[in-house]
């Protein structure tokens, strides 16, 4: 039997068209159910709809993107060091290479974490994850643009 799924690396750059968010380093964790997306300044705005402030680390600059949304649904979630919580998921098209589709993203505190987005299993269906390895379908000149540029060898000119 042949499966024809994409391959992700442990990590990934993920774009957020409709919110004007791109080259969002995505840690996909296979043990997770639910994805889960930094933010900031979290409010209601009016029943049923939240905003918020999406930062962006990139070696040149700290862009925000402001962002409104309607509120999927509120859930009790675990995290990773077994704290339970109540989080608010808001449902976005993502696009992880080639991939478009729409997932629901619960709206978290992540400062201290090195990703800023978390994709769980439920986002991962049309991929295979290869854990050895990362960016796997980052297009080469966007895997350049992120990464500072070479420095000269000693002697080159």
């Amino acid at each position: 039997m042949r499966d024809d799924r994409l391959i992700l690396g442990f990590a990934e750059y993920v774009d957020i068209p409709s919110w004007r968010v791109r080259g969002l380093r995505a840690k996909i964790d296979t043990g997770a159910r639910s994805s889960a997306l930094h933010v900031e300044n979290l409010r209601e705005i009016e029943r049923g709809r939240v905003c918020f402030d999406v930062r962006l680390h990139r070696e040149k600059s700290d862009r925000r993107v402001h962002v409104e949304a309607a509120v999927v649904r509120r859930t009790r979630v675990r995290s990773s060091t077994g704290v339970a919580s109540v989080r608010v998921f808001v449902a976005a098209s993502v696009r992880i290479g080639s991939v478009e589709q729409h997932i629901e993203l619960g709206l978290v505190d992540r400062e201290k974490m090195l990703y800023r987005m978390l994709l769980g299993r439920t986002a991962l269906a049309p991929f295979l994850v290869d854990a050895n390895r990362r960016y796997l379908l980052t297009h080469t000149s966007a895997r350049k643009a992120r990464q500072p540029a070479a420095k000269p060898r000693k002697g080159a000119r």
